[in-house]
């Protein structure tokens, strides 16, 4: 009882600074189900004339129901594929005495370090080389790859904190590499694995450069994109309507958010230690 009361003063800052923003996303909310007469502040009446995107396809633009196929496809699978490689590839790196290690590791902070931004003309004439440009698997595997120096970085973290005595046990059974780490090693780094799935999934729903420059086409648009062209002819744009669009967008992150918020301060930290 008395060490929450000693953290009163700090629950009240966040309080405190957290209404504002509940206050702007309700005010953002009531003003795409309102419309407000020019020169006022109170609402005059309700309508869902901002949310018709859902059911109609607004003048020159995809469904934005194709759109989010499209953004949650690019997300989940951005997330298989980085999980996948980084779950292995750290466990190769955290156990095994693989040669010219460290230069690896130095490598892969390089990359992390290196701005993403500085490499998109070589990707873009990559892509078109190879007949990836305008499709939703060039653009993933792009993302990916440009997410797999951090996964890597991170999982090897949580599986240097395992005990060897853990695989040591599951060797003299019997077991193979694979059984040990799959059944044993992994369980071991769950914490991490799915904080960086978390992760992954909501940098890959956030994305909007590398879809904007690698996979415009209105068929494999993402709402990143979807949300941006609304506002491309700056004299002539429905500002109620990008408003709605823009909250839809960020239902899903706030959505995770609200549920796994403990999952990904996991990321932060270290694996268990079993």
């Amino acid at each position: 009882m008395s060490h929450n009361f000693k953290n009163w003063p700090i629950v009240t800052g966040l309080t405190l600074v957290t209404i504002p923003i509940l206050f702007m996303y309700v005010f953002l909310f009531v003003d795409t189900v309102t419309d407000t007469r020019p020169g006022e502040m109170i609402p005059n009446r309700f309508t869902l004339e901002h949310w018709r995107f859902l059911w109609e396809n607004i003048e020159g633009k995809a469904s934005v129901w194709l759109a989010m196929l499209n953004t949650m496809i690019f997300a989940s699978s951005v997330t298989l594929i980085v999980l996948s490689v980084s779950s292995t590839a750290s466990y190769a790196i955290s156990r095994l005495n693989i040669p010219f290690r460290k230069e690896f590791l130095a490598g892969i902070l390089i990359l992390h370090a290196f701005p993403s931004i500085t490499l998109i003309i070589a990707i873009f004439l990559i892509l078109q080389m190879v007949g990836l440009y305008n499709t939703l698997i060039g653009v993933i595997l792009v993302k990916a790859s440009l997410q797999l120096p951090l996964g890597i970085w991170i999982m090897k973290g949580f599986y240097d904190s395992v005990p060897w005595e853990i695989e040591m046990a599951g060797i003299q059974d019997g077991a193979s590499r694979f059984t040990v780490w799959y059944r044993l090693v992994l369980p071991q780094v769950r914490p991490g694995f799915l904080a960086l799935g978390l992760f992954s999934f909501l940098e890959g729903w956030s994305e909007y450069i590398l879809p904007a420059v690698l996979a415009p086409a209105n068929e494999v648009q993402m709402l990143s994109v979807y949300l941006a062209s609304l506002i491309q002819d700056d004299q002539h744009f429905d500002f109620n309507l990008f408003k709605s669009v823009g909250l839809f967008y960020a239902i899903p992150v706030i959505i995770f958010y609200l549920f796994f918020q403990d999952k990904l301060m996991n990321i932060y930290g270290g694996g268990t230690k079993g």
